[in-house]
């Protein structure tokens, strides 16, 4: 199985979800490994696989290691398209592609995280929902509790909807904290959102993570 895993906006913890999920996972009993499209804002290795595989409670693998997981590091923290045009990079989507049905020989579960939301350029005329719907890649899509997240969220979906691709599920991540009745509205008309228009979806609450995000608190939904 391998899915995709894009946000609602940047910095509301896809990251932190990705890892999460790839952990319930095996959880499950299933084998899983992450990779990461597009990498900017370092150099050497992803500090967002490095991220999954703390959450993953996992060292690096040979697969992190060959670049497999993580064949584009750019260094200027910005969209994919303008750090490749800055550092000169030409995105080769086929070969991310390639690297993740090799890593579907090894694993029984990939998940492919994106950069930033659905609507990110890779470049000047192609999408990241884009890479989502050529690939056919099963999307879960991470939103925060906070204000103003209902509407980046149904807009998401719709373009979700629009484009004809499969809704695994929605991550809902409850940190920061928003005020209880917020955070509980949301929760709930989101479940009533997917329930009419993407019926086979699920809705996870990841729970609570720590102000460093040095550890998941609770357990697995």
């Amino acid at each position: 199985m391998k899915f995709f895993v894009s946000g609602t906006d940047t910095d509301i913890g896809k990251t932190v979800a990705t890892g999460w999920l790839a952990r319930r996972y095996a959880a499950r009993g299933l084998s899983a490994i992450t990779q990461k499209l597009v990498q900017t804002g370092c150099r050497g290795a992803s500090i967002d696989i490095l991220e999954h595989r703390r959450i993953m409670g996992v060292g690096l693998t040979p697969f992190d290691e060959s670049s497999l997981t993580c064949r584009y590091v750019m260094g200027y923290p910005a969209s994919p398209h303008i750090v490749a045009k800055m550092e000169g990079v030409k995105l080769d989507f086929d070969a991310l592609a390639r690297d993740t049905a090799e890593l579907e020989k090894s694993f029984d579960v990939v998940l492919v995280e994106g950069a930033g939301g659905l609507m990110v350029p890779l470049d000047e005329n192609f999408l990241t929902i884009d890479y989502i719907k050529k690939y056919d890649l099963p999307l879960w899509l991470v939103a925060p509790s906070k204000l103003g997240s209902l509407n980046h969220a149904l807009l998401s979906l719709s373009a979700v909807r629009s484009r004809g691709i499969e809704l695994a599920g929605v991550v809902y991540n409850t940190y920061p904290p928003a005020p209880p009745e917020i955070e509980n509205s949301t929760r709930e008309f989101l479940a009533e959102h997917l329930k009419k228009y993407f019926p086979k979806a699920e809705l996870l609450d990841m729970g609570k993570v720590n102000e460093a995000r040095k550890k998941i608190l609770g357990g697995f939904v």
